[in-house]
Order: C-alpha cells, then structure tokens, then sequence
C-alpha cells in the first residue's frame, strides 16, 4: 500500500513570488494478509450412494460461508481502536440500566451525538462516515428513540437510514472491550467470553481511511476415486485476506458501561 505524502499547503491572497516548490514524499507499506483455513471436511461414498441431495455442493457452500463470515468477523474487530485516545475516542454509553445479570448502560442518541461531534473536531469528512451497531445498542435504540425505529425501514434486511451523519448498519459479531485492570482496552481476536467484565461496542470510521484486500480462494479437494483407503471426498478451502485502518484518525467506538 502507498501511504502518500503532506497535502500541499493554500496560499490566500499571496502577494510573494515566486510562489514556493515542494515534493510530496511517497511511501510503499508492506502489509501482511492473514491465511484462513477451513477444516478439511470429509464425505463417503456410502453417504452419496444413501442420500437424496447433493451433499457436496452443501459441504462446499458451507465452506464458503464460514469463510465469509470469519473474514468479516475479522475486520470488524480489526476497525475498531485498541484504547482511548485524542485520534480514536472510546465513548462510554450514558443511558439507563438494563437490569441484565450483568447490567450495563444502554445506549442513547447523544452517545452518537458525541461521537459526531468528536469526529467534527477532528475534522473528518462529513461524507462516508459508517456507524456499525452491536446486537444490544441496536436494540437500545428502537426501544427508546421513535425516530429511529422510524428509520429501521426495513425488517426482514436490517436497514437503516442515515442518522447525524453516520451510514448505520447492524453486526451480529461486533468487538468486544474489558476494563480489566482498569484500562479499557479491546480484547483479542477469538477471546474466551467473560460476561462478568466483556463490554459489548459499536464502532464508528471514516470508509475512505480504511481498506481491503481479498486473495482468491483455493479449493483442496481429493476424490474419493483416489482415495481407496477410505474411500471418501475431501475438501478444504483457503483464502488470504486483511481489512485495516490506512489512518486510524478518525475510528472510534461506543461502549457499554458496566454498571
């Protein structure tokens, strides 16, 4: 990836010339794609012979999704700022209990109010400002603001309009924060759950300060034709994959209060 060069600056009502010469200084970054494996899944050719679908196409389907899905999961946790910073605010929600086992802070409207503002004082662009929801904030939400519940337009597909500047969508698999030994910090990729101490989060970004990048999937496949031992398919997929803040300026989270 290019990490390009200082902008150059604007002169206003310049009266000196001649009017100065600078370069703008490009440099390459290397960037490491992380290596998804599925499990290799086997099927018999007795379960073929017994059986009325196309398991293959099934298996390989699944293969596909879980794919999708851990790569998604990945990027998710890796846009989301590790601590609390000037550059990547981690905002406490503010709302009521919910009375849970292990209670926490609902969120509300001026959480996000605050996390707009706080991007307007970093002078991020108004336009492609992206709000990702966790399961319980989303459901905050509909329960206490009409006006987003309004907005929630369409059920079955989960979208919603845009709400203070920021393009909304729901994760099912959002980051995961704990204050454990004090400081809050984002938990590690695939960490074991801690109801007591996990803070659920919602994150927040600036699209065009974060990007993608996708390998082709391989397929490792071997038939049950050369396979006398067994006597059986199997197949595995791989693909490389990473989603990263180019400039973390500008990323942030809401958090849920333990109470």
């Amino acid at each position: 990836m290019v990490d390009v060069g200082a902008d150059p600056e604007v002169l206003i009502n310049n009266t000196t010339y001649p009017i100065p010469i600078t370069s703008r200084t490009d440099e390459d970054i290397a960037i490491g794609l992380d290596k998804f494996d599925t499990e290799n899944t086997k099927v018999t050719r007795d379960e073929l012979y017994a059986i009325s679908y196309d398991k293959m196409s099934s298996v390989i389907e699944g293969h596909r999704l879980v794919l999708e899905d851990k790569t998604a999961d990945k990027s998710a946790h890796s846009l989301a700022p590790s601590v609390d910073s000037d550059e990547t605010p981690l905002i406490a929600t503010t709302g009521s209990s919910d009375a849970g086992t292990y209670a926490r802070k609902r969120i509300t409207v001026a959480d996000i109010i605050t996390g707009k503002r706080m991007l307007d004082d970093l002078k991020v662009p108004l336009q492609g400002r992206i709000l990702v929801l966790c399961n319980q904030h989303f459901e905050d939400l509909l329960r206490i603001d009409e006006v987003f519940a309004k907005q929630y337009k369409d059920i079955q597909a989960g979208q919603v309009m845009n709400l203070f500047g920021f393009k909304i969508y729901q994760y099912l698999n959002t980051p995961v924060y704990s204050a454990v030994p004090g400081t809050l910090t984002k938990k590690a990729f695939g960490a074991a759950a801690v109801p007591a101490t996990d803070q659920a989060a919602s994150f927040f970004f600036y699209n065009q300060r974060a990007f993608q990048c996708r390998g082709d999937v391989e397929m490792f496949y071997q038939d049950a034709s050369i396979n006398p031992e067994y006597r059986q398919n199997v197949v595995g997929f791989r693909v490389y994959h990473i989603c990263l803040p180019k400039k973390t300026t500008g990323f942030g989270a809401i958090v849920s209060t333990i109470v």
